[in-house]
């Protein structure tokens, strides 16, 4: 009985664990999802389960993309200037080749130079020049004058070259780079250096008029360049270079530039080289949230120059003389003569205007701090003397009838041309004297003072552009010889005249009155003589 019993139980249980069994796997075919279904999110964890566990850090936001600062007007109308008159120069030269074509690449240098120069000085405060600050400016100038002397160097080295004119022309223009430095009207710079090139530009286009038209284009493009940088320098900069008062130190503005790199671009667009640039590495995990604080913005100052602040003064009407307070008849100096002699008023105003700062001092140029040895050579047909420095005894060179002396930088120093030459050309020399027998050709003097010249022979011409005091002693034999003067004043002609042979002094016109004749329909150009 007792076993009937105990296999009853036994049936009994097997058989409520099969229905168990069944009833779990329809409940676990019932709720199995789809492969495509989305995930059912986890259960909410408890505040206390939030802070035991560690949770991950996203991925970060994106850094915003620095947004370039807008250039000044006058630094988009320079570089207007480089892509129209300098391109178009440089193109032109580029189609001349060889030095020449160097020599446009060192000047586009120089002006590339000269546009980085203006971008500081829209940005940073001028340096003192007068005190510590100096050497800043000079740095700040230091590339320019690199270039500037690269292109003299260039026709300096290269004088038996047959584009030596070519080249003389750029270096003797070259100069214009410094209107940086000038600050009363600068463009007048600008047109002088235009004349200063024009000596050796003018004889180009006379030599090659019918000749090669390339070069005659040339001339015109350089020429074009001066009269645009004219412009460009008369529009935005008349009374030199204003800096920004409110900007950072000059050094500081240089190598915040200077730390930025410009990638190449090519032709088509993007960056040169064919390879793709590398991925960027990842980036550092997200800091503590930023703090927000809210600042209010101040006013905009008002326009401190230009004709924006003209018209803003205008426009106040009656109220633009609240500004200024009724002087009072004890400070009025035209009624208290003793307040004349003080330098200062008083007053019960404390707004007292400072004195404008003293004009700093120009950097002298390379050329003038660095002292060349002196030189004397014969190369090819061509004579050089430059450097020469107070030289005790004259200098003398015997010459032929094919050779030429060039002589430059020579300062209060006697040279003597025994024999027949062909032609001598001095430049940039002070209190140079020299004494010649007999020229085929002429004597071209450019940039020099106290100039004197003594002939024994005979000479045909003397061309003489930018002298500042000359004294020439002709022979009989020279006496018809002709003197064309250029930008020229304080020059005497000495001939031999009379019955004694002595030297009468004839002063050569440095003013010329010009008028329209209205009978004659030209324009009359007359000596004037100043009697005594």
């Amino acid at each position: 009985m007792a076993a009937a019993n105990h296999m009853h139980n036994l049936t009994t249980l097997i058989k409520r664990l099969e229905a168990a069994t069944s009833r779990l796997e329809d409940i676990a075919s019932s709720t199995e999802l789809p492969n495509d279904s989305p995930a059912v999110d986890p259960p909410t964890k408890s505040p206390t389960d939030l802070s035991s566990t560690p949770t991950l850090p996203g991925p970060p936001p994106a850094p915003p993309k620095p947004v370039a600062e807008p250039l000044p007007e006058s630094i988009e109308e320079f570089d207007a200037f480089l892509n129209s008159a300098v391109e178009k120069y440089v193109k032109l030269s580029n189609a001349l080749g060889g030095l020449v074509a160097q020599q446009a690449a060192l000047v586009r240098k120089g002006l590339q130079e000269q546009r980085k120069f203006l971008l500081i000085s829209t940005r940073a405060r001028k340096p003192d020049t007068a005190g510590s600050e100096m050497s800043v400016y000079q740095d700040l100038l230091n590339p320019i004058n690199k270039a500037l002397m690269a292109v003299t160097d260039l026709k300096d080295q290269n004088r038996p070259d047959p584009m030596y004119t070519q080249l003389s022309t750029v270096a003797d223009g070259i100069m214009v780079l410094a209107w940086v430095t000038v600050e009363n009207r600068p463009y007048k710079h600008v047109e002088e250096c235009l004349g200063s090139a024009q000596f050796f530009g003018n004889r180009v286009l006379k030599e090659q008029k019918d000749k090669d038209a390339k070069q005659v284009e040339w001339v015109q493009a350089f020429y074009q360049l001066f009269r645009d940088l004219a412009d460009y320098v008369k529009q935005h900069f008349p009374n030199g270079i204003p800096w920004n008062p409110r900007g950072d130190a000059a050094h500081e503005v240089a190598e915040s530039l200077s730390s930025v790199p410009t990638p190449p671009v090519a032709p088509g667009g993007g960056p040169s080289g064919g390879a793709a640039p590398p991925p960027p590495p990842p980036p550092p995990p997200p800091g503590p949230p930023p703090i927000l604080e809210i600042k209010a913005e101040p006013a905009p100052a008002a326009p401190t120059g230009g004709f924006d602040a003209v018209f803003s003064e205008l426009n106040k009407g009656e109220a633009v003389t609240r500004g200024l307070r009724k002087v009072d008849k004890s400070e009025m100096t035209h009624k208290n003569p003793s307040l004349r002699t003080s330098s200062t008023v008083t007053g019960s105003d404390t707004s007292v205007r400072g004195k404008s700062p003293a004009p700093g001092k120009k950097p002298k140029p390379e050329s003038m701090r660095v002292k060349k040895p002196p030189k004397k050579e014969l190369n090819g047909n061509k004579w050089t003397i430059e450097n020469y420095e107070k030289e005790t005894q004259p200098l003398e060179i015997e010459a032929s009838l094919n050779q030429s002396i060039l002589i430059s930088r020579c300062n209060n120093t006697t040279i003597i041309i025994k024999g027949k030459a062909n032609q001598v050309t001095i430049e940039n020399s002070n209190r140079l004297s020299i004494v010649v027998d007999t020229l085929v050709s002429t004597v071209d003097v450019v940039k020099a003072q106290n100039f004197a010249l003594q002939v024994m022979g005979t000479i045909p011409t003397v061309m003489l552009d930018q002298v500042d005091g000359g004294q020439i002693y002709f022979s009989k034999e020279s006496i018809a010889a002709k003197i064309f003067t250029s930008k020229s004043s304080g020059i005497n002609l000495n001939i031999i005249s009379g019955p004694d042979d002595d030297y009468k002094e004839v002063p050569l016109p440095s003013q010329i009155c010009s008028y329209f004749d209205e009978s004659k329909g030209d324009l009359v150009n007359e000596i004037v003589a100043h009697a005594g």
